[in-house]
């Protein structure tokens, strides 16, 4: 196991402690120390009489102090750390990233509008942090969709103990990191893994003047061919994870659709981040996990791309 910790991200709100109680059971399973981080909007540049000297340290950070408060009595903990830190969350955040296994946040901290689905910080995590960021979202969100099921096969959940994990896959760019991700967190869970693969339906076809119109497509031919590409790629990560049981569910239309209906039976959803491209260098979560990390009913996890490989 790694020794890099699991980091929460607290700010005092119950979206913190929250994703807290959620980094601890990773840190668990993953036999993974705890760190807990603080950053505090100290605007100090704007201030000149206030020293640096004058804030408070780990020790005595009052939030910091409530999750002491919070484990103290508690039995069988990773080994945990306190950090406090100073600048703008959604900067500092995604830098905690490139020291751990894994980030873990609340969906919505204390500052911003209430109303708001997903908070900034949380969204920029999600987006520049070096390592996979778990979202973990207020309880009772309505998702608006009916539930697709979260596990192998009608219920892949039912392969282990445990809630199931679903992940979306794209048959024309698969990432593997994210298939690597999601196999492993589903054989941490003792838990089946759900596969969702979806295909564009209606197909749109574009004719110029005079042009013969395309022969009629067979939607159960794509849905098939859908499936067998999905099944190639997980094969690798199915011999290196054959305690895990993955289904595949190919189905048509919008994949975020999909997964945002699977988070209602599910235990956590996977999700990749975009890879940058040369006309598109930022990094950019992509509409289907923004979507996804909006509205899921369950913890996501949104995994960085596994490196290009080198040009020669």
């Amino acid at each position: 196991m790694s020794t890099q910790p699991v980091v929460a991200a607290v700010d005092g709100s119950d979206d913190s402690l929250r994703a807290l109680e959620w980094a601890l059971d990773a840190a668990h399973r993953r036999k993974a120390p705890l760190r807990v981080a603080h950053v505090r909007q100290y605007a100090l540049w704007g201030r000149p009489d206030a020293a640096p000297a004058g804030l408070p340290t780990a020790e005595d950070d009052p939030v910091l102090g409530l999750v002491r408060g919070r484990l103290e009595d508690r039995t069988d903990l990773p080994a945990v750390d306190f950090v406090a830190l100073d600048g703008a969350p959604g900067a500092v955040l995604p830098e905690l990233g490139a020291m751990a296994q894994l980030l873990v946040l609340g969906s919505r901290g204390r500052g911003g509008f209430t109303s708001l689905l997903l908070g900034s910080n949380s969204l920029a995590a999600a987006r520049d942090a070096e390592c996979p960021v778990v979202v973990v979202p207020r309880p009772g969100r309505d998702t608006g969709t009916p539930a697709e099921g979260a596990g192998a096969d009608d219920d892949p959940g039912a392969a282990g103990a445990g809630p199931g994990v679903v992940v979306g896959v794209n048959v024309d760019s698969p990432d593997e990191a994210t298939l690597a991700f999601a196999f492993r967190e589903a054989a941490l869970r003792g838990a089946g893994l759900g596969v969702l693969a979806a295909y564009p339906w209606p197909l749109q076809t574009w004719m110029l003047p005079g042009e013969m119109p395309a022969p009629q497509i067979d939607r159960s031919a794509v849905e098939h061919e859908t499936r067998i590409l999905a099944d190639g790629f997980l094969a690798p990560h199915r011999e290196r994870h054959p305690e895990v049981t993955a289904g595949i569910r190919a189905l048509p239309g919008d994949a975020a659709g999909h997964l945002v209906a699977a988070s209602e039976g599910a235990g956590l959803v996977v999700v990749g981040r975009h890879r940058r491209r040369l006309l598109a260098p930022a990094r950019m979560t992509g509409s289907v996990t923004q979507a996804v990390l909006l509205h899921a009913a369950s913890p996501v996890a949104v995994v960085p791309p596994a490196p290009a490989p080198p040009q020669e």
